[in-house]
């Protein structure tokens, strides 16, 4: 196995590389625009890593690796048009860029492309990563819808809101790494447990993420600190301190969630307080730590060598550590 490093400097030359149809121009065009956009690239460097776990080369994973980002990208199109999002990674969407109409057929042919890069495997290979594909791809379709539905709604509980993160992120993360696995032909049992390693993984990161959203560091988080208050947002933050809050400070919380001023300064300020003083940001940071030991547990079960499951668990703290 490698570090993480070598994998994006492989994922990140095989995209560089990577070749599309040129006609129709806008049908392919706003494609390579929003894959040369880069981001982390997690997803394709985990489902490399996780095929080298299982001691097969991680280039034999590249196009299970492609399908994943393809379909992440795709997914980030139609979530901008949703949001009416001007920006994505500090440039032009691809709604705004070209226009709406362009980038929902862009999408949709995204989608269609991802699984033809399942074509370039045998036929057993080929039917257990388009099965999963399928499964993932619905499921991430079903936690976007939750948290539109989210949106209107006063009553949305804990269990509600990890279910649409699970779904909306983190079953992504999960299936990339098991697509590794089964591109590794490795056992049933192993496959199932790294899938459920990078679920629970998926889940933290999600969880960190909104914890960054209110008190991350500007310099370092790279997007606007506040931005889920901004948006009055019921993230698991808000969720934790409507939960612990007393009568004054939930009735505090739901006026600051009701406004959304021209500065919004003193409302992010007077937020960030309410989480600190209900326990809130604790109980988030507990639930990192949480759902981080459940991916290491699974860590137990796999039947992989120790420095392996030390690489994985290195992997797993390194994400929990990030300040970005």
């Amino acid at each position: 196995m490698h570090a993480i490093p070598h994998y994006q400097d492989v994922v990140m030359a095989h995209f560089k590389s990577l070749v599309l149809k040129n006609e129709p121009n806008n049908l392919y065009e706003p494609i390579r625009y929003i894959l040369s956009l880069g981001g982390k690239r997690l997803r394709p460097v985990l489902t490399l890593m996780a095929t080298e776990v299982f001691d097969v080369a991680a280039e034999k994973a590249l196009p299970a690796a492609t399908a994943v980002e393809v379909f992440h990208n795709f997914s980030l199109i139609h979530d901008d048009i949703m949001d009416d999002a001007p920006l994505r990674r500090g440039h032009e969407t691809v709604h705004e860029k070209w226009n709406i109409n362009t980038g929902i057929l862009s999408g949709d042919a995204m989608l269609i492309l991802a699984y033809q890069y399942f074509e370039e495997y045998q036929p057993t290979i080929f039917r257990e990563l388009a099965k999963l594909f399928s499964k993932t791809a619905l499921e991430v379709c079903e936690g976007q819808q939750y948290d539109v539905d989210f949106e209107t709604r006063d009553d949305v509980t804990i269990p509600e809101y990890l279910k649409m993160i699970q779904y909306k992120t983190a079953v992504l993360v999960g299936a990339a790494m098991k697509m590794g696995a089964i591109v590794a032909e490795t056992s049933e049992e192993n496959a199932n447990c790294i899938y459920d390693f990078g679920l629970n993984l998926g889940i933290a990161f999600q969880l960190q993420d909104d914890y960054l959203d209110a008190f991350g560091n500007p310099e370092t988080f790279g997007k606007q600190v506040g931005g889920d208050i901004i948006e009055n947002k019921k993230t698991y933050l808000y969720l934790k301190a409507m939960e612990f809050a007393s009568a004054d400070e939930k009735e505090q919380l739901l006026q600051l969630f009701s406004v959304q001023p021209t500065d919004n300064t003193d409302k992010i300020h007077s937020v960030k307080e309410i989480f600190n003083q209900t326990g809130a940001s604790d109980a988030t940071q507990k639930a990192i730590q949480e759902y981080t030991f459940l991916a290491f547990k699974t860590l137990e079960k796999m039947n992989i060598g120790f420095d392996k499951k030390e690489i994985l668990r290195g992997f797993g703290n390194n994400l929990m550590n990030r300040n970005v």
